[in-house]
Formats: C-alpha cells, sequence, structure tokens
C-alpha cells in the first residue's frame, strides 16, 4: 500500500479551493485543499451542537479562518447516505444535501457515509499511521475491513475491482451482538430489557461502553459511579477500577468477535483496521486485551482468522484522506 494523500498534482485547477469533511455525532472537522497537489490544510473541529446544521458548521469554519467558499466539497458522515435527505442517527442534524450546497454557495457537495470514507483512506496510510495487533500477513490484493468505536460502531470495507478499490457502503454496526461467554450473555440479556434488539453499536460504542459497565454492575451487584464513557476507559487503562477493567475488557472481547465476523463474511485477507475515537486511547490496554485471541477464536476457522493481520488506525485524520478520494471523481469530468 501506498502512502499519503491521493495524488492530485496532475489535475485542472478548475475545480479548486476544496473542502473535506468529517461528521459524527458529537464533532465536524473540516479541511481545506487550495489546489492540485496542496495539502490539507486549517484542519479544525467544531462542536455539532453548536450549530444548527453542516451550512452553519461550514461557514463558521470558513469564517474562523478566513477562507473563500471552495468550488467543491466531500464529506464522511456518520450515517447511512442514500439520495439527497439525511438524519442523522445519533445527532439532531435532518437536512436536504442540495439545500445546504446552495446555502454554502458550492458548486458540488458529496456526502458518503463516514466509515466508507475511512475505508477510501486505507490504501494511503503509512506503516507509522496504523499500529499491528497480533499477528498475520496481509494478501495482496485480497479484501480489507474497517470498524470502529466512538459515538456510535462504524463498519466498511473495500473490494479490489481492477486497479481501484471499492469500498462498501453499509451499517454492520447493527447487526445482532455475537457473545461467547456466559457472563458476555447475560449482560446482553440485561441491555436487551432496556433496548429490545442488541445491536453491536448498543455495546461497541461510547454509549454502549457506558451500558456495558451499568449492566455488569447490575449483575455483579456493584455500584457503578462513573458516567462518562471516557471516565471508564481511563479508570481501566490505569488499573484504578476492577469493573472498569472487566467492563474494558468485555468490549475488547466483543469488538474481537465483531472483527472476526466481518473478516471472514468479506473474506478480508488483506488485513481488518481499527478506527474510531475508542480503541486508539487504550494503548497499550488494547494491545494486551482479549481482542486479538477473540479474533482468532473462530472454531474451525481459528485458523483462517489467525493468518489475517489487525491494525488499529493511528493516523490523526484519516476520514479527511478518504473524502479527498471521494472527490477524485470531478478529476475525471474537469
Amino acid at each position: 500500500m501506498s502512502s499519503g494523500l491521493p495524488d492530485t498534482a496532475r489535475t485542472g485547477a478548475a475545480t479548486y479551493p476544496r473542502m473535506v469533511g468529517d461528521i459524527g455525532g458529537t464533532n465536524a472537522r473540516f479541511a481545506f485543499i487550495a489546489g492540485p497537489g496542496a495539502a490539507l490544510s486549517n484542519i479544525d473541529t467544531l462542536p455539532a451542537a453548536d450549530h444548527a446544521g453542516p451550512a452553519e458548521a461550514i461557514q463558521a469554519w470558513l469564517k474562523r479562518h478566513g477562507l473563500p467558499v471552495p468550488y467543491a466539497a466531500a464529506f464522511g458522515i456518520a450515517n447511512p447516505v442514500s439520495g439527497d435527505a439525511i438524519r442523522m442517527t445519533n445527532h439532531s442534524w435532518a437536512f436536504s444535501i442540495e439545500a445546504e450546497r446552495k446555502k454554502v454557495g458550492l458548486q458540488s457537495m458529496r456526502f458518503i457515509n463516514d466509515f466508507t470514507a475511512l475505508a477510501l483512506s486505507l490504501p494511503y496510510l503509512s506503516d507509522e499511521e496504523k499500529r499491528a495487533v497480533g499477528g498475520g500477513q496481509a494478501m495482496a490484493g485480497a479484501a480489507i475491513g474497517v470498524i470502529g468505536a466512538g459515538t456510535g460502531l462504524g463498519v466498511s470495507g473495500l473490494l479490489k475491482c481492477g486497479h481501484d478499490w471499492v469500498p462498501i457502503a453499509g451499517e454492520g454496526g447493527h447487526v445482532t451482538i455475537a457473545t461467547r461467554t456466559d457472563e458476555e450473555a447475560a449482560t446482553v440479556r440485561v441491555l436487551a430489557r432496556q433496548y429490545g434488539h442488541v445491536s453491536a453499536e448498543r455495546a461497541l460504542s461510547g454509549p454502549g461502553l457506558l451500558a456495558l459497565y451499568a449492566a455488569l454492575g447490575e449483575l455483579r451487584g456493584l455500584p457503578t459511579p462513573f458516567d462518562e464513557a471516557a471516565e471508564i476507559s481511563e479508570a481501566a487503562v490505569q488499573g484504578r477500577d476492577p469493573l472498569c477493567v472487566d467492563t474494558c475488557n468485555m468490549f475488547c472481547a466483543l469488538l474481537g468477535t465483531a472483527a472476526s465476523d466481518l473478516a471472514v463474511t468479506l473474506g478480508a485477507r488483506g488485513g481488518i483496521y481499527i478506527g474510531g475515537g475508542i480503541v486508539p486511547k487504550m494503548g497499550e490496554f488494547f494491545l494486551a486485551s482479549p481482542f486479538r485471541s477473540r479474533f482468532e477464536d473462530k472454531g474451525r476457522f481459528s485458523a483462517y482468522t489467525a493468518a489475517i493481520p489487525t491494525w488499529i488506525i493511528t493516523a490523526p485524520y484519516p476520514a479527511l484522506t478518504g473524502a479527498t478520494v471521494a472527490l477524485q471523481t470531478l478529476d475525471v469530468a474537469a
């Protein structure tokens, strides 16, 4: 795999400047591309709740940095994208893409699922922008998977098509969660009383980590004083609270099962990448967690999954790179 941004140095300037973005349930991050071959600049993050919609957030970012209205933009967004209307699952924004384009004054505006954007970035990650978890060797040209927990649980993948990589725009975070131990199953039954259907996202996300903690505490008859996912993760990483340690280990084990399900479903012998905001912050805790052993625990297919490498994405803004790739369709038309 190559590293760095997509090569746009030979494209014309007619469709520049451009902007790219990564819009989640909590934050919206934007970057500017001044011209062909230019690096991402003016990277900045705005709280989504501070703005009525994408147009207002974009306008605030442009004003803050003294930038002109770009010609074109592409955004990854934590939501399914089908047609013009978007209503975010984990945030209050509901809008028409065309209406937002007109508000900002862009000539072209494109939205793709945020994990589709993340998947598009994978061929451009350098060795320094990912961290191996366990062994395995990537098979050239084979499918690649990506999964990541943040405000929600994102899932996507890449399939080789000729010389290009084609992303999968799915909603794999909403599959039914799979358990392997009696305590995991009992914990999910507690969650089912609250949610009915317990998707992978109900446990493998920021809100999910908090829900796992509360459910496991209920099963064990223990107090659960923490009310933020970041507090639970921090207490686990520092080894300060046994319930937090066990909650995060269960989180990592369940993520290992979800990742291996993705691997065998896609035939992702090119590797599985782990994105999102939660896992990279766990650091050494995650490496020592049950994630990899659970990933390889696939019964008759354990040798198959053991041969597949897994990596944590450590690049700071991979979805922005993926959104840049999504804009390359303009280069074909220009």
